[in-house]
């Protein structure tokens, strides 16, 4: 394609955008693209979909959302960039997909000791978390964003040996990302990042030794369970976790406060939607690996001591050179300081003391 045809191109779709939107404006109904990472599954037809559902009736039907999925509005990867640019007006996405630009977005995303669904919630609405997240990536990123779904706490592993201990870790070729892929390194493991399209074929081919994914619900219909014999928990590289819906600053500021506040009491609504569904999805999908032909393995106190070591120590050394990471790094452990009376007068989930 040639340099004349190239910029035609672009000029034409930046015809048929604005296009799009005059028109909208025009019948009285505001019309966005959502652009995400997800071919499908739970994240795009249920958590997604749920924002979009929850912002068209919050706002009486005077904004409607086109959820798309991951590819069509931009790279499944660069959804960010899809939002900044004005491509997509809002997303539903992973902020940890941004963590080669600025590794605060691990704490907020969710990491190894970091905080459990409850926990992220009471935090975010609570604590100060939500006011932090926005800042932040206004901030770092020139996009609105706050959180819009909660994520369970992953398996562990999907594995081809069983890993119980430090020594069992070390050189296991490990699929992984993010914060955990440099703190699985740092214990020893042998990591690569893969996509998620290619875990599969990896564990069957022998490629990798084990993969760590998602929650029960999010992993059982990949099939790692067929390829892959242990199911190793429970999941202390990611207790938990946030999505976020980005919105893009130039729409943002074009909204009055009440549309603002729409979005936002939206995305709250999407997140407690999430952790019921999710939570209970995962029950049903935990059950059938417990109960199917894999093998659960439970790992040593004494690896979940050393996990919590090592996290401590990286949050340290990015605390010491990042600003931004040392303010929420200092608010989650102020909060995690306040809940440890939790269990004094909280029993635990689904333990009978008859």
């Amino acid at each position: 394609m040639g340099k004349l045809t190239r910029i035609l191109s672009t000029a034409a779709l930046s015809a048929a955008i604005a296009s799009v939107s005059l028109t909208a404006a025009a019948d009285g109904t505001t019309n966005w693209r959502m652009a995400t990472p997800w071919s499908g599954g739970p994240w795009l037809e249920r958590d997604a979909q749920s924002f979009a559902t929850h912002v068209r009736e919050l706002s009486n039907g005077s904004i409607n959302i086109e959820v798309f999925p991951g590819g069509t509005l931009g790279s499944a990867l660069k959804v960010t960039d899809s939002v900044k640019s004005g491509v997509a007006q809002v997303s539903h996405n992973y902020i940890n997909y941004d963590y080669g630009k600025d590794q605060t977005t691990a704490l907020l995303a969710g990491h190894s000791s970091g905080l459990t669904p409850e926990e992220f919630m009471l935090w975010m609405y609570k604590g100060g978390g939500a006011e932090l997240y926005e800042q932040y990536r206004l901030d770092k990123f020139g996009v609105v964003a706050f959180p819009c779904s909660i994520l369970g706490t992953e398996i562990f592993l999907h594995s081809n040996k069983p890993v119980r201990t430090l020594e069992d870790f070390k050189g296991l070729r490990l699929r992984t990302s993010g914060a955990w892929a440099e703190i699985a390194s740092r214990l020893g493991a042998s990591t690569v990042v893969l996509a998620g399209s290619e875990i599969y074929s990896a564990l069957e081919r022998g490629v990798i030794d084990a993969a760590e994914w998602g929650s029960p619900e999010m992993n059982r219909p990949t099939g790692f369970q067929d390829v892959a014999k242990y199911v190793v928990l429970p999941g202390i590289h990611q207790s938990g976790g946030v999505l976020e819906c980005q919105i893009n600053k130039k729409v943002w500021d074009g909204l009055n406060p009440k549309q603002q506040t729409v979005l936002r009491d939206a995305a709250k609504l999407s997140v407690f939607d999430s952790w019921l569904s999710s939570s209970y999805a995962d029950l049903k999908a935990y059950a059938e690996l417990k109960n199917g032909k894999n093998e659960i393995v439970r790992l040593d106190p004494s690896f979940i001591k050393a996990v919590y070591e090592e996290t401590a120590k990286w949050e340290d050394e990015y605390a010491g050179k990042n600003e931004w990471f040392k303010r929420v790094l200092d608010s989650q452990r102020t909060f995690k300081k306040d809940m440890q009376s939790w269990p004094e007068y909280r029993l635990q989930i689904g333990v009978s003391e008859l």
